[in-house]
């Protein structure tokens, strides 16, 4: 979002239920916007590894899909690894 788009001026509630203005500075501005674009960028770029952790396996499930793929020749293991990282590729 470009600097322009904000205000220099908000709105903030306070405990007694009225709303007041405060006055920001444009280096106030400034340093929400570059935090704002900064987080966008972390998750732009780390977000995937999040996703893959929270749609992985536990590991004791996946120690379980090793074991029973040793046993029965199967590939459960690999294929479940292969479709979460397929499903949540890195950017």
């Amino acid at each position: 979002m470009a600097r322009s788009d904000y205000t220099h001026r908000i709105e903030v509630n306070c405990e007694t239920g009225e709303a007041s203005q405060v006055a920001l500075t444009t280096s106030e501005i400034d340093a929400a916007v570059e935090s704002e674009e900064a987080i966008a960028a972390e998750v732009a770029a780390n977000g995937y590894k999040r996703r893959r952790a929270a749609a992985f396996a536990s590991i004791g499930d996946q120690l379980d899909m090793q074991y029973k793929d040793q046993l029965n020749g199967t590939t459960t293991w690999k294929d479940h690894i292969a479709k979460v990282k397929s499903d949540h590729p890195k950017p």
